[in-house]
């Protein structure tokens, strides 16, 4: 039985856990041989300034060895300007427990929440950022601070190892899953000592994959073209500070950041799972906020774990939601954040009752 931690977190972060929490309910109510525990953890910015207590030692043993993965809402609050909390949990989630692949799908789910004028049907980006290293090491320091003459530097940090894996993970999704070019993105006509290490693992672990179609663009030409003709690309690998922005670009084309989840992984150990937009403090309580980038997050959390047909009913359930206008206010609805994960949860019943 998967043992799954719940992570509201802060602003939105509780109102969408909450609709997921629903839907993954009644997931093993739909399916059988399914038995999820979820346990709910209070760790976010309340905690941290009722107790001063970002994360614990002893909690972060428990929840990395006592549970299989987590479900994480948002952080950031703006009660905490610097936000300790979030970098304590989030990415001392990521860091220590090694989560090197951060998996960010965006799919289309209907043209008509494109931005783009002529965005093609079934347009569907899968990136993976590499999540451990680069430029969101910390690495680095200031000379002078504070003053006219001020240094800042910032270090890129680029592994063989953490270079290999990230590339190996995305040909090998590419491989399992049908998906035909992976697309290298650098910057490698500037930033040479990186570029030439991620351009020869590229090419070295390509060579093993010769049926994918390969290929590399710089990540100013990849910005461009991803607008000018996104079905060119499918299976997406770069570096973390990359991986952030582009994969930020394609959820958008893809129709925002309210439907876009993502995974943070170390294959065969521990999966934490998150939608990529933000806490949204400005709208917290009114129960505007988006679920389905969460209610996905589900799905990819079922298909961790081996539960395909779990997984694709899910994500039927939220197209379902998209192409009925069964939506919050942002996608051109008038359903409130409880009121889409229960209609979700719902359809899913409705759709299982339908093919029994």
């Amino acid at each position: 039985m998967p043992r799954i931690a719940l992570i509201p977190g802060d602003g939105i972060g509780t109102e969408v856990v909450s609709a997921a929490r629903r839907v993954l309910e009644r997931v093993g109510e739909c399916e059988g041989g399914i038995d999820l525990e979820l346990v709910e953890w209070d760790l976010g910015a309340d905690r941290y300034l009722r107790e001063g207590i970002t994360i614990t030692d002893e909690e972060f043993h428990r929840l990395s060895t006592e549970h299989d993965a987590a479900l994480l809402g948002a952080l950031g609050d703006p009660r905490v300007p610097g936000n300790e909390h979030a970098r304590d949990i989030l990415l001392g989630m990521r860091f220590r427990l090694d989560l090197y692949v951060n998996f960010r799908p965006c799919a289309l789910l209907d043209p008509r929440l494109s931005p783009l004028r002529n965005a093609p049907a079934g347009m569907n980006i899968e990136i993976f950022r590499e999540n451990t290293e680069g430029s969101y090491v910390g690495m680095g320091g200031r000379f002078k601070a504070d003053t006219v003459d001020e240094v800042a530097v910032e270090e890129d940090v680029n592994t063989y190892k953490g270079v290999e894996r990230i590339v190996r993970s995305a040909f090998e999704y590419a491989t399992s899953h049908g998906r035909p070019r992976v697309t290298l993105v650098d910057k490698a006509n500037a930033m040479r000592n990186s570029g030439r290490l991620w351009r020869r693992v590229f090419a070295e672990v390509g060579a093993g994959f010769p049926d994918v179609e390969q290929d590399a663009m710089y990540v100013d030409a990849m910005a461009m073209d991803l607008v000018r003709r996104p079905e060119r690309y499918s299976v997406v690998v770069t570096s973390n500070l990359f991986g952030d922005i582009v994969s930020d670009l394609a959820a958008e084309l893809t129709g925002g950041l309210g439907l876009a989840p993502s995974a943070n992984i170390h294959p065969g150990r521990y999966a934490l799972f998150e939608p990529v937009h933000g806490s949204a403090p400005d709208i917290a309580g009114t129960g505007q906020a988006n679920p389905l980038g969460t209610i996905r997050c589900v799905s990819l959390l079922l298909e961790h774990f081996g539960f395909d047909a779990a997984a694709g009913r899910v994500d039927r359930a939220v197209r379902d939601s998209v192409n009925e206008g069964q939506t919050t206010p942002d996608l051109g609805g008038s359903l409130s954040t409880a009121d889409v994960g229960a209609w979700v949860a719902d359809r899913m019943s409705a759709n299982a009752g339908a093919a029994s």
